[in-house]
């Protein structure tokens, strides 16, 4: 056996023992030092963020078009709350009640125009201070969701003198890393809250099925299950809230937990219970927001209503299958804007949405063409904007390209050796962007997915370590 070899196989054996004695995963969390801890890993990403804000002064907002730059129409329906008008006016001018967005940022985004002033650099650093929370937040989940999908194994452990490597270095990744941070420096928008709802969810979904527990104590947390049945439910609710693209996940993730039982087509009554808790939470979560729009809107509107806009801004040959920006003009003279106004949201939206597929119809090919070129920008590198420098540009797009070889090429390694939550990676990688191919895409509507990549990334090349220790 050579030398580099047999040092690699005692430490793997003597982390092996070390994380033998554990009782679940996270327990012996004392004897770990500061940086492999992931509260602490925590506290580094959201100090480190916050830093970010106030050096880079990235809450000092662009006030031309009126402030739209702060927020969009979050910001919009936001100022209408705190103005008194209700949730309503997602673009200029006095348009009605809307549903153009589910709640959960624009309601955010009223209790900081309320305490700080509406469109004032206060109530965007407060924003960006609670987004970087969240954003730092994702760092503990992406510690657990790969501690438990390839430490508790083993899996990647290779050349490690510690137990948890992928777990301390896929969060360590996510506190520090630029591209993981993006979006709470310098967006006021849903995505840093979406992507944190999201990553929990995946814990709770891993807990659940057990995944990285012993035998015992897995039995022990499905005695004890069903409050996290409810949490998984509340979780959910919380994201249709928030990003409701995400929701074709759920029903995915709801069997996955159930397959075990599925194969052998016999459901046991725990997971009966705890299917019929997660419905009924989830339910209780989003009913206000749907009777509201019943009564409101005048029509049964689960999440949001504008898709039938933004399907026909898909077709249009001037967003060559990329819209961006606004589908409704701001210009309150514009006729497209009094249409929207004077039919009503609902009936607009509506009416788009039959467009649209007449458009399809007339031209098919090109309409799968565009969906083509969405799908490869969505893993390739998206469209930026033409006035951004060129070697920034070029860098951006090769720091998203290489994560998304990472991510694929981890995933695929975790299918192939079978890995615990493999099955539940693919179905995400799989559904989670089907939406953004048909309709539209922009990097930021990749980042719920991105914790799970830093993951796979990751376990990706701490595998390749044995192999490279052993050649030596």
């Amino acid at each position: 056996m050579r030398p580099a070899y047999a040092r690699w196989v005692a430490r793997s054996e003597c982390a092996g023992d070390r994380l033998s004695g554990m009782r679940r995963f996270g327990a012996g969390e004392s004897g770990k030092s500061w940086w492999q801890k992931p509260w602490m890993i925590f506290w580094v990403g959201f100090a480190l963020r916050v830093v970010v804000i106030l050096v880079g002064h990235t809450y000092k907002i662009r006030t031309d078009q009126a402030n739209f730059n702060f927020g969009f129409e979050a910001g919009r329906i936001a100022r209408s709350l705190v103005a008194g008008h209700g949730y309503a006016n997602p673009f200029n001018g006095l348009s009605g009640p809307t549903a153009w967005l589910p709640p959960l940022y624009p309601l955010l985004m009223a209790a900081a125009f309320k305490v700080f002033g509406v469109y004032t650099r206060g109530a965007a650093l407060a924003l960006m201070v609670v987004d970087s929370a969240l954003s730092a937040a994702i760092a503990p989940a992406v510690y657990e969701i790969a501690g438990r999908c390839f430490d508790t194994r083993g899996i990647a452990r290779r050349g490690a003198t510690y137990a948890t490597p992928v777990a301390v270095w896929s969060a360590w990744m996510w506190a520090v890393y630029p591209a993981a941070l993006q979006y709470a420096v310098h967006w006021i928008w849903e995505m840093s809250l979406t992507a944190c709802l999201f990553s929990w969810a995946i814990v709770v979904a891993l807990r659940l099925r057990g995944v990285g527990e012993t035998q015992e104590v897995g039995s022990r947390r499905k005695e004890a299950g069903r409050a996290l049945w409810f949490v998984f439910g509340v979780l959910w609710g919380l994201i249709a809230l928030s990003n409701a693209s995400l929701l074709l996940c759920l029903p995915a993730m709801m069997i996955w937990l159930a397959w075990p039982e599925l194969r052998g087509w016999r459901l046991s009554r725990r997971t009966v219970v705890g299917a019929v808790l997660t419905c009924a939470a989830f339910a209780a979560v989003v009913a206000p927001w749907v009777v509201r729009n019943e009564r409101v809107m005048h029509a049964p509107v689960l999440t949001r209503d504008n898709f039938g806009v933004e399907f026909y801004e898909s077709t249009l040959e001037r967003n060559d299958g990329f819209p961006w920006g606004t589908t409704v003009p701001l210009w309150t003279g514009d006729p497209e804007y009094q249409q929207y106004v004077r039919m009503g949201e609902i009936a607009f939206a509506k009416m788009r949405g039959e467009q649209a597929k007449e458009r399809i119809k007339a031209r098919p090919w090109r309409t799968a063409k565009w969906t083509l070129d969405r799908f490869l920008f969505f893993w390739d590198g998206t469209p930026h904007a033409v006035n951004g420098h060129l070697a920034n540009e070029y860098l951006r797009q090769l720091s998203y390209c290489f994560l998304s070889v990472c991510g694929l090429l981890g995933l695929l390694l975790m299918l192939k050796r079978r890995a615990e939550g493999a099955a539940l990676f693919a179905l995400i990688f799989i559904l989670l962007p089907l939406p953004y191919y048909l309709v539209t895409v922009q990097p930021r509507f990749r980042h719920p997915m991105e914790p799970l990549i830093a993951v796979l990334a990751v376990y990706l090349f701490r595998s390749t370590m044995g192999v490279l220790s052993y050649s030596k």
